[in-house]
C-alpha cells in the first residue's frame, strides 16, 4: 500500500535535526524548529502550498518550542531567552536570562505560558515572570487542560504549581521522571520513567499508580480523546494502558501492526481514536488504540522520528525527524471511522 504521505501530503529536508511540529491554535499553518536555531512555518492551504516560510533564527541552539496560545509560536533555547515568533516573522521577547539554559516550555488554556531552567520553573502571565525553585533540574512541564496547573516532573517526583499559590505540592516517585501527560478530565497525571517504567497519580488525593515492563524508555505519552486509554512510545508497538471503563486500571495491550523497529513518538487524534504513531527506522503509521492493524503514513527512511503533531481539527498531520526530514499530510478523515486495514510491517 502506498504511504499517505505520497498521496496527500508533502515533505522536505532540513540540514538539522527537527526539534519540534506545532500547528498554530487555529490550524492555519505549521511551525518547525530546528537545531541549529532555525525555524520554519509551512501554510496548511493545500500539501502543494509553497515551501516553508523561513523565520528569523532563535539566534542559538533551540531547545524547545510548542504553538502559543494567543498566535504564533514560544520558542526557548540555550542563550537564556525565550521568544514569541509571529507567523510574520516577529519575535517578542518574553524572557531574557543571560546564561541560562531555557530547555522547556508550555503553553495551555487561558493563555498559561511556562517555561524552566535548571531549578527554576517561571509562569509568564500578562508581562509579568513568577518563578519557584524545584527540588532537583526539571526534566519536562506540562500544564493540566484548564491551564491552572503547571506539573513539572524532576528525579524523585513531580512537583505541581497551583495558579492559585506560589507553594508546591509534590508528588513523589522513585526514579528519574522525564516526561508528562494529563487525562483529558484532569484527574490523573503520568510521568515517563528513565527506569523503563511508568508512574501515575490520582490528581485529588495523590494515589500512585505504578506501570512497568517496558523494555525501553517510554518517553512519549498521549491520552485518547475521551481519556479511555494512555497510549506510549518504550516498546516495538504502541503500548496502551486502560483508563477508563470497561477495563479500569488492568493490564496493558499493544496496538497497531509488529514492528522490528521501537516506536519513538505517539500522538493520539483529538476527536477520533486513532493514534500516529512514529518510529525509530523514520517510518509514521497510523492505529487504533488496543487493535491490530496499522495504516502507513511515511515510508521507513532515515532517522527515528522525534515529532508528531495533529491540527486542532483533526485533519493534518505534521511530523519531524532527527535526520531533518519534516513535512505534514492532510488525512481523508472520513475514511478512519472503520477500523484501518491490515498492512505489513513498518
Amino acid at each position: 500500500m502506498t504511504p499517505l504521505l505520497e498521496l496527500f501530503g508533502v515533505s522536505w529536508t532540513a540540514q538539522a535535526p527537527v526539534v519540534a511540529a506545532e500547528w498554530l491554535r487555529d490550524g492555519s499553518g505549521v511551525g518547525f524548529a530546528f537545531g541549529d536555531g532555525r525555524m520554519a512555518w509551512a501554510q496548511a492551504a493545500h500539501p502543494m502550498a509553497p515551501e516553508p516560510v523561513s523565520l528569523p533564527p532563535h539566534g542559538a541552539t533551540c531547545l524547545a518550542f510548542v504553538a502559543d496560545a494567543e498566535d504564533g509560536w514560544l520558542s526557548a533555547g540555550d542563550d537564556g531567552r525565550v521568544l514569541q515568533v509571529l507567523r510574520d516573522g516577529r519575535s517578542v521577547p518574553l524572557v531574557e536570562r543571560p546564561g541560562a539554559w531555557m530547555g522547556l516550555l508550555a503553553a495551555g488554556a487561558r493563555g498559561a505560558r511556562a517555561c524552566a531552567a535548571g531549578r527554576q520553573l517561571l509562569r509568564l502571565s500578562g508581562g509579568a515572570t513568577r518563578d519557584v525553585s524545584l527540588p532537583s533540574p526539571a526534566t519536562a512541564i506540562a500544564f493540566d487542560p484548564s491551564g491552572r496547573v503547571l506539573a513539572a516532573a524532576h528525579h524523585g517526583g513531580v512537583s505541581l504549581w497551583s495558579g492559585e499559590g506560589g507553594s508546591l505540592r509534590t508528588l513523589r516517585a522513585p526514579g528519574y521522571c522525564r516526561s508528562l501527560a494529563w487525562s483529558p478530565d484532569g484527574r490523573y497525571l503520568v510521568a515517563g520513567l528513565q527506569e523503563n517504567a511508568l508512574h501515575g497519580w490520582r490528581v485529588a488525593d495523590g494515589g500512585d499508580i505504578e506501570m512497568a515492563g517496558y523494555p525501553g524508555q517510554p518517553l512519549s505519552l498521549s491520552f485518547t480523546r475521551e481519556g479511555r486509554f494512555l497510549v506510549t512510545s518504550g516498546a516495538l508497538r504502541p503500548v496502551c494502558w486502560p483508563f477508563g471503563p470497561p477495563r479500569g486500571h488492568g493490564a496493558p495491550s499493544e496496538c497497531g501492526m509488529p514492528s522490528r523497529s521501537p516506536v519513538t513518538r505517539v500522538a493520539c487524534h483529538a476527536h477520533l481514536p486513532l493514534v500516529a504513531v512514529g518510529y525509530h527506522n523514520g517510518a509514521v503509521a497510523l492505529c487504533k488504540p488496543d487493535a491490530e492493524g496499522a495504516i502507513a503514513v511515511k515510508a521507513p527512511g532515515g532517522r527515528e522520528i522525534n515529532a508528531l503533531s495533529w491540527s486542532a481539527d483533526g485533519q493534518r498531520l505534521a511530523f519531524g525527524s532527527q535526520s531533518g526530514g519534516y513535512g505534514w499530510l492532510k488525512l481523508p478523515v472520513e475514511h478512519f471511522q472503520t477500523p484501518p486495514a491490515r498492512n505489513s510491517r513498518v
